[in-house]
């Protein structure tokens, strides 16, 4: 397919059998300021590859799907003004135009899909928003995990979306959530929602012997394999819902909608959270990032 590009390295090491772990780039391109978005994107390969495996970091670029970038590559897409934000609608668009893209959680999944890749890290999923039942704004993160075959690795959904209805979604689209070594759906910055996890495994071996089950049972689709913050990094969910609705608030006092809702939530909680939002952030994706290289070994094996 010559839409799709995938490195020298992650193309043998797929050939081999070796494990592999797809990052995506809208937490470089929407999630955080330069430069530490792209000194966190470095530190999730590093982790990736101390953990056993090759990552493979996926954007458009150049009129093709980028399986595995280059430091260029990945300092130019951090720089770059106007990438878009891409999920399942306009992935061809980008590639078609040429205009860079950075991937979301559907994106990353449809791409790492295409390339073999079976296990996918990131921050947090997409979800129903609040308001849904009125603006029915529902992340395409969800759907995606109902069709697409690929394990993602995160710290819940992000807290600023309603929670038991993005529980209550994936239930019903027949998506597996499991909880590593936890009862309760993590909240990203935060260990409780309150909420239980559906599905609890305390190892990876046992959650990689549950995903070859699920898919050689021809039962397609994701998991999501939920994987709380330390306790040492989080912000306190009571605290944090407080920083919550004072910014989920201005974003609808400025009619801020669609894709840009989140980034402008995630932009805001830096600065009333004093950096504290970013702080977090970056840990839990490194801590996904390690759970997500041992889940591919495990894979793998």
């Amino acid at each position: 397919m010559r839409a799709l590009r995938v490195s020298e390295e992650v193309r043998d090491t797929l050939t081999a059998g070796r494990p592999v772990v797809a990052l995506e780039t809208t937490i470089v391109t929407h999630g955080m300021p330069y430069p530490e978005n792209v000194r966190t994107a470095r530190a999730l390969e590093a982790e990736i590859r101390a953990g056993g495996a090759v990552p493979a970091t996926i954007a458009v670029l150049d009129g093709a799907i980028r399986v595995g970038l280059s430091e260029e590559d990945l300092e130019r897409l951090a720089t770059a003004n106007n990438v878009l934000k891409l999920s399942r609608n306009d992935l061809a668009y980008a590639i078609a135009t040429g205009r860079p893209g950075a991937t979301t959680v559907a994106a990353t999944m449809i791409c790492a899909r295409l390339a073999g890749i079976r296990v996918f890290v990131t921050g947090g999923i997409g979800g129903v928003h609040r308001g849904a039942e009125s603006t029915f704004d529902i992340s395409a993160d969800l759907e995606e995990l109902a069709r697409t075959s690929v394990a993602v690795v995160c710290a819940g959904a992000k807290a600023l979306l309603d929670l038991p209805k993005t529980l209550e979604y994936l239930e019903t689209r027949g998506v597996p959530v499991i909880g590593y070594g936890t009862s309760e759906f993590p909240a990203f910055w935060s260990r409780s929602s309150g909420l239980p996890v559906p599905l609890r495994l305390d190892s990876l071996t046992e959650i990689a012997r549950l995903l070859d089950l699920k898919w050689s049972l021809g039962l397609e689709g994701g998991a999501l394999v939920a994987n709380p913050i330390a306790a040492a990094d989080e912000i306190p969910a009571p605290e944090m819902s407080r920083y919550i609705e004072a910014v989920v608030a201005e974003a609808a006092a400025q009619r801020i909608t669609g894709k840009a809702v989140t980034p402008f939530i995630l932009s805001r909680l830096v600065e009333v959270t004093q950096g504290r939002s970013l702080t977090s952030n970056i840990a839990l994706v490194r801590s996904n990032a390690r759970v997500g290289a041992a889940l591919a070994v495990a894979l793998a094996a």
